[in-house]
């Protein structure tokens, strides 16, 4: 009970402080960039130890350069995602602008709904806010529920402000079965990593064998829907483009895994191309092929 009161604290706070000003907030990014990197060292083992294993062609000199934008960025990251909680219509629309929205009734005046896979590449929190009113047809955000239950209806919350649906992992088949005659857009994050009974597939990622969530094929097969990647581009500070990038029209049409290694290598070149704007500070490869009873591997 305590801590659910702490809490709610913590979110009237955050709230509190989303009213800011995004100049303000940058201030504070700024300082908050020193405190994390130079004094508190959040994660610095972490990112050094993915940038590593990522990158072994790179000198060290090139990986701390890397290293040093990322906790740049990740700071900037933090108070866009704070600001994201009052952010208004107007503000997200000036700030998160679709490059090719055409490309959505293009799909769905052939009867298509869309999938679109994401990965934790630049602000996808800010993103979230301008899908939900990018078409008026249903839109689904697939979610990953974070330990705290309080947080989590909070971050889901400020998700779907402008008409989304959340929908839980464990409750996403359930709900595409739902919506199988309307069409429909969803959006499902493909890099995340899966949970440990479910790890089972595993390709190569980054330069080191890596744990498949394949969320994005089983979905997309079921209802042979259009397969898109959304690029999400910094402009500027605190400006976005995003672009849906094809990958697959008809994935009834695939071999198994194809579909899987089609996002995967896409999302790999993007990281490649800035990998400042990945999420270097998470565990991504804490599952090993040898913790699996029976890996299966996909190239």
């Amino acid at each position: 009970m305590i801590k659910k009161a702490f809490s709610y604290i913590g979110i009237f706070f955050l709230y509190l402080l989303s009213l800011l000003p995004f100049w303000f907030l940058y201030l504070i990014s700024d300082l908050l960039f020193v405190i994390l990197y130079y004094f508190v060292g959040y994660r610095r083992k972490v990112v050094q130890e993915n940038l590593r294993n990522s990158f072994p062609e790179k000198s060290e000199q090139e990986r701390k350069v890397i290293e040093k934008k990322y906790f740049k960025y990740m700071a900037d990251l933090m108070m866009e995602t704070i600001k994201s909680t009052s952010m208004s219509k107007k503000q997200v629309k000036r700030r998160m602008i679709c490059t090719n929205p055409e490309l959505m009734e293009h799909y769905f005046s052939q009867g298509k709904s869309i999938l679109a896979a994401a990965g934790h590449y630049g602000n996808w929190e800010m993103a979230c806010l301008d899908f939900g009113f990018i078409t008026d047809k249903t839109r689904m955000i697939v979610y990953k529920p974070q330990s705290s239950e309080v947080f989590t209806d909070f971050i889901n919350r400020m998700r779907s402000r402008f008409g989304a649906t959340m929908i839980s992992m464990k409750q996403t088949l359930r709900k595409v079965i739902e919506h199988k005659n309307e069409l429909t857009f969803t959006v499902l994050a493909a890099d995340q990593t899966p949970a440990r009974n479910e790890a089972m597939y595993f390709t190569t990622f980054l330069n080191q064998q890596t744990a498949v969530f394949i969320g994005v094929e089983k979905l997309s097969t079921i209802r042979d829907c259009a397969i898109v990647f959304y690029r999400i581009d910094l402009v500027k500070r605190g400006h976005y483009t995003y672009t849906f990038v094809p990958l697959v029209e008809n994935p009834k049409e695939t071999k198994p895994f194809e579909i899987s290694k089609v996002q995967i290598s896409y999302l790999e070149s993007l990281i490649k191309e800035k990998p400042e704007y990945w999420l270097w500070s998470h565990r991504r490869w804490k599952i090993k092929p040898a913790d699996v009873a029976k890996p299966v591997f996909f190239d």
